[in-house]
């Protein structure tokens, strides 16, 4: 049986580790030929290794997500080696960090809606343009529950996160309204143990009180997130534009 993506182009930015590296390697398991890009070279060029090591198709690309020069050579590179895009991923992110909001700076908060905001912005417009010219697509940009819900010394982030929560609705209104055939959803991961969290986590305390406002009482991993979007990658959501799909064991349910 032909796997769920299989014959897609997808490209997956921050894939050096956590929900990008699993996302990427959902999607090659499943028989797309991915592009992982990463800021970080050494770990996104392991990504890509890990999945050939498997058996699939993949290869590397440095990419800084906020920057317009980088997506457009990315997409340039697609263009070029695999002539299409059917699949973007937009999960380069950065946390800012647990910054009191007296305490946050312009500097940090341009930073963290550079990479947050712009970087998807930039992403879901030359993503989309590129899978309109071909006849669709999907994109999917990973938000998170604090684009849904706010977090006390998080205010640049759930900021950055809600405004990805609703720029990827308005991006699909108007893909649907022009008949591109790009769809356009986000993924909302709950607590995760991922490179970002891991600091957070490995503090007992902070651990504990994370856990016991799960209504699982269970910390997420990365491949949590990525069924997700391999579900939003594959014809199964063909009917799903416009959608944030929450995957956080309950915590904004209650």
């Amino acid at each position: 049986m032909a796997g769920r993506v299989e014959g897609k182009v997808a490209l997956v930015t921050g894939a050096g580790s956590g929900i990008g590296r699993a996302s990427a390697q959902a999607l090659a398991r499943e028989g797309a030929a991915v592009i992982a890009t990463d800021v970080t070279q050494p770990e996104v060029e392991a990504t890509a290794e890990a999945i050939r090591a498997a058996g699939g198709k993949a290869r590397a690309l440095r990419h800084d997500a906020a920057s317009e020069a980088d997506w457009q050579a990315v997409l340039a590179s697609i263009r070029e080696e695999e002539g299409r895009l059917d699949v973007l991923v937009n999960n380069a992110g950065v946390s800012g960090g647990r910054t009191p909001f007296f305490e946050t700076t312009l500097e940090l908060w341009r930073q963290v809606q550079g990479v947050n905001v712009e970087g998807v912005f930039l992403g879901t417009k030359l993503g989309a343009m590129m899978m309109a010219e071909a006849g669709g697509g999907s994109v999917i940009n990973v938000s998170s529950i604090y684009g849904i819900v706010g977090a006390a010394g998080s205010v640049s982030y759930c900021a950055s996160k809600g405004a990805v929560r609703l720029m990827t609705k308005a991006a699909a209104a108007e893909m649907a309204r022009d008949r591109t055939r790009v769809r356009v959803n986000s993924v909302h991961p709950g607590f995760i143990d991922t490179g970002m969290t891991s600091p957070f986590l490995t503090q007992d305390a902070f651990r504990e009180a994370v856990t016991a406002k799960i209504p699982t009482g269970e910390v997420g991993r990365p491949e949590d997130i990525a069924a997700a979007v391999l579900f939003l990658a594959s014809d199964e959501s063909r009917y799903m534009t416009g959608a944030e799909v929450v995957v956080d064991a309950g915590w904004t349910a209650v």
